[in-house]
């Protein structure tokens, strides 16, 4: 997966809580294995008013939020379902950093399992974000996962709080398999051993 290291772009805002995962990524777009081409399906049933015209209101069809980097959004995305896809949308669509009052436990392992930075801020500094963003067009932010900051283009900034574990793997762009593909000479080492130790466990294998 790619690594994260400092992202400077622009910020889309999604002013609600408890955005669970079934509207993120709605169920009939489960059924590819794939990552890419899910931005299809992104909030969709979100994107459109009642009579099947595009809402207006709603910010990925408003022109001053195409091409974001960043998602501002408040308390517990990405609850319900432990579906993977929802990240795989998100990132399909362009983000590579969700800022937030917090985060359901799944999705925000999910995050950075795909190379896709949560980062937790209190209540009052997305208050200021979501402030900006309604007054300025094409507002940006950087988020520098060394430093653990969020910084304004007003010269605020904001510290985050990350764990030391996931926050090496994203900065080497480390998943679960990469993780696993470090250690694969000792893999392969341990494994001529276990064969010669114990060749009966292998016999189905070798016959």
């Amino acid at each position: 997966m790619d690594a994260f290291q400092t992202l400077t772009g622009l910020v889309a805002s999604l002013d609600r809580s408890h955005v669970d995962t079934d509207q993120i990524i709605p169920k009939q777009y489960l059924k590819t294995i794939h990552r890419t081409g899910l931005r299809e399906g992104l909030f969709k049933d979100w994107q459109f008013l009642p009579n099947g015209t595009p809402d207006p209101e709603f910010f990925m069809n408003q022109p001053r939020f195409q091409g974001a980097t960043i998602l501002l959004t408040r308390e517990n995305f990405g609850c319900g379902s432990s579906r993977e896809h929802a990240p795989w949308a998100l990132i399909d669509e362009g983000f590579r950093s969700i800022i937030a009052t917090s985060f359901a436990d799944i999705f925000y392992n999910n995050c950075f399992q795909n190379g896709m930075l949560p980062v937790v801020l209190a209540s009052e500094h997305i208050q200021t974000l979501f402030d900006a963003v309604r007054n300025y067009d094409a507002y940006t932010l950087t988020v520098d996962l060394p430093s653990q900051t969020v910084s304004t283009p007003q010269g605020q900034s904001f510290s985050f709080e990350i764990d030391s574990f996931r926050k090496a793997c994203l900065l080497q762009g480390l998943d679960a398999i990469g993780l696993s593909l470090q250690r694969e000479q000792a893999i392969t080492e341990y494994e001529v051993r276990r064969k010669q130790e114990v060749p009966w466990l292998f016999q189905d294998l070798l016959s």
